[in-house]
């Protein structure tokens, strides 16, 4: 049944992240046409913006060696947008090179993971971000920033919401479209998520430049959003068939499943324009590739079950 909730968006726009996020942390290298064909079923299925890889040096996330020939396996698809993450300048000129016209950065809340992730300090990394995104700017592409552990991390514990603040206007200073909250090892609560979003509104950042990103480690993937979207938001980032984590914080697990979160808001009445059903194929189509069962609670419920 559909029964709308009052305060609640008409539509939520998803933003796919399973080709780049969710495969990045898979140990087995997926084949290039996998991958390929990964994204053609999701589009397929409705999902109109899809995370497809990123321009990382291979040495650190090896399942995303394959950028260049992925690219060039994808077939045209219009209406269907493509974002890859650039994590430095030469990153971004390969990005060019195969023609991408939307990029996304990656930045962290903490130190801590700044290091581990970038290898740099928060001030280092923002200051590496800053001719990525003004040549990108000058080359005509969409810019996405990303802030991790906004709702804690698993070396400093908790993070102060006007630390996350003080990181996110920065990165949005420099000239990015939409902000992405990342509660990366999933220990948010919707109380939390809604005074951080609240903080960035108050800070500056239109809330219809703001997106999340939940991993649920602790079950709480799905409430979060829902108040992030009673606190405005309209984008949200997801993963199909739930997969995923971050190979730099071992505690962060899946990601938000797709198929959960079109549940959900197919059921408050709220369009996505995504065929569950064929998402949830495509899901149960990958974990085949990858060798398990999906994650995603919707994938086994909408499962075919064995006689």
């Amino acid at each position: 049944m559909r029964v709308p909730l009052d305060g609640l968006p008409d539509r939520v726009t998803i933003y796919e992240v399973g080709p780049r996020d969710g495969l990045q942390n898979e140990k087995t290298i997926v084949p290039a046409e996998v991958k390929a064909e990964f994204v053609t079923r999701l589009a397929d299925a409705g999902l109109r913006t899809i995370e497809t890889t990123s321009f990382v040096h291979p040495k650190w996330v090896p399942q995303l060696a394959d950028a260049e020939e992925l690219l060039g396996a994808l077939p045209p698809s219009p209406g269907v947008r493509r974002p890859v993450l650039v994590p430095n300048e030469r990153g971004l000129e390969r990005a060019l090179r195969n023609g991408v016209t939307e990029i996304a950065i990656f930045g962290s809340a903490t130190e801590s993971f700044a290091r581990r992730n970038l290898n740099r300090t928060v001030d280092e990394s923002i200051a590496m971000f800053a001719p990525v995104v003004e040549r990108a700017l000058a080359e005509g592409l969409w810019v996405r920033a990303y802030v991790s552990m906004a709702c804690g991390d698993p070396w400093e514990g908790d993070v102060p919401i006007d630390q996350v603040v003080r990181v996110a206007t920065r990165m949005m200073d420099l000239g990015c479209a939409q902000l992405s909250i990342g509660d990366t090892i999933g220990v948010g609560t919707p109380g939390q998520v809604t005074a951080l979003i609240e903080a960035l509104v108050a800070a500056g950042i239109g809330v219809d430049r703001l997106a999340v990103h939940f991993h649920d480690t602790y079950g709480q993937a799905l409430a979060n959003t829902l108040a992030a979207l009673r606190a405005g938001v309209t984008t949200v980032d997801a993963s199909a068939g739930g997969i995923g984590g971050c190979p730099f914080a071992e505690s962060a697990t899946g990601n938000l499943a797709t198929e959960d979160l079109v549940w959900m808001l197919h059921g408050l009445g709220i369009d996505t324009g995504v065929d569950l059903d064929a998402l949830a194929a495509t899901s149960r189509w990958m974990a085949e590739r990858l060798g398990r069962p999906s994650p995603s609670r919707v994938v086994e419920a909408l499962s075919p079950k064995e006689q």
